[in-house]
């Protein structure tokens, strides 16, 4: 009976003892479950870096769509008031032009014979104003009657006015009505740059006929280029004049420019329910090119908020984490990962509401991607 005794008891101290053994391992997994570990060399392998927490600016923002315009004195769209055939066009789009240079020539018979008319005029005005004088001495001294002398002021007065309306047209044609006074006639008119610019939509060539209602060429003057957005109209009241814009034109790059608000429509489209919203561009001096399209948003306000890169931050289904440095040795660092409560967000960074449990720390913030379905077992070696 004793010999059974002492057989029993040191299975039973052991039995005790695994008990004893089982429950410091499992105590000691659940204890460090959110911690991994990390080998410097995968640490470095996959380019991973340790940061902090930081304070960035984040912003709520009205996000429209628009185009690159300019002010409407900037574009010219250069027509005639009559009519012609092209003899000279010596400009192609994205010309240079500056004001006052010839763009086109035109030539018609038309243009002669308003010349023709205006000569005729010039020669019988002297003619009708000596006899207007004449008549009005003679009806003064009561020897000619009234009839007449009201009948030469008519014929003089309406042929004056017939004069100074060719003689207007004239220089409208850029014709020097003095020239045509001495006989020199000329088929040709030519139509000179009202502006600066460059041209951007050229509608004839040699040969071309055109009429008052035609539209010749355009030119634009890209040195006061703008913004014009188009604003939903249950954002409208979000903005306000001098609000920063940032916008991008997707078709070409994906830089990010600059502008702000100058002006604010006060009408609403009754087709679209949206409302134009006009734009100054901060760096005029980028190649923008007039009716390109633009992504855009408004930041209607701004404020400051500590945060971490896009890059340190963990998804897991509806959670969100951080890993932060507990301790290393000279083979790997032993990461800890944190819940994170995420606030405002901007392209690149992410404000972290719970920032104290990061204060001070050593968070990773590049090469957290490889480590997201490791994170949901719990380890990492």
């Amino acid at each position: 009976m004793k010999q059974l005794y002492i057989l029993l008891f040191p299975l039973l101290v052991l039995a005790c003892g695994n008990s004893e053994k089982t429950e410091e391992t499992t105590t000691k997994e659940e204890t460090h479950s959110d911690e991994l570990v990390i080998s410097k060399a995968q640490f470095e392998g996959e380019k991973m870096a340790f940061g902090n927490l930081a304070e960035y600016d984040f912003n709520e923002s009205v996000k429209v769509n628009g185009m690159i315009d300019v002010p409407p004195e900037n574009k010219s769209s250069i027509s005639t008031f009559i009519g012609g055939y092209v003899t000279k066009t010596p400009l192609l789009i994205g010309d240079k032009v500056k004001k006052g240079q010839l763009l086109v020539s035109l030539e018609n018979t038309e243009f002669v014979e308003i010349q023709q008319s205006y000569l005729e005029l010039a020669e019988q005005l002297n003619y009708l104003k000596s006899e207007f004088d004449r008549q009005k001495t003679l009806f003064e001294e009561q020897i000619t009657s009234q009839k007449n002398y009201l009948k030469a002021e008519s014929a003089y007065k309406s042929s004056l006015a017939n004069y100074n309306g060719l003689r207007k047209k004239l220089q409208m044609m850029h014709i020097n009505p003095k020239n045509v006074e001495q006989g020199n006639f000329t088929s040709n008119i030519n139509i000179y740059a009202p502006i600066d610019g460059f041209v951007t939509k050229m509608n004839v060539s040699n040969g071309t006929y055109v009429s008052p209602s035609d539209m010749i060429l355009e030119i634009v003057d890209t040195e006061h280029i703008h913004l014009e957005l188009s604003v939903f109209e249950k954002d409208i009241m979000k903005i306000k004049k001098d609000q920063k814009i940032l916008f991008q034109i997707p078709e070409v790059s994906n830089k990010t420019y600059t502008a702000s608000v100058h002006l604010v429509g006060t009408t609403i489209d009754e087709k679209t329910r949206r409302v134009r919203v006009h734009g100054h561009v901060d760096n005029e001096e980028d190649n923008f090119i007039v009716g390109m399209f633009v992504e855009a948003e408004i930041i209607t306000n701004q404020t400051k908020g500590v945060g971490l890169p896009k890059s340190a931050i963990i998804e897991v289904e509806d959670h969100a984490f951080a890993l932060i440095l507990e301790e290393q040795n000279n083979a790997e660092y032993h990461v800890e990962k944190i819940v994170l409560n995420l606030g405002k967000q901007t392209e690149d960074y992410v404000e972290i509401l719970n920032a104290e449990a990061l204060k001070n720390k050593q968070i990773i913030v590049k090469g957290t991607s490889m480590l997201l379905n490791d994170s949901e077992g719990g380890h990492s070696h």
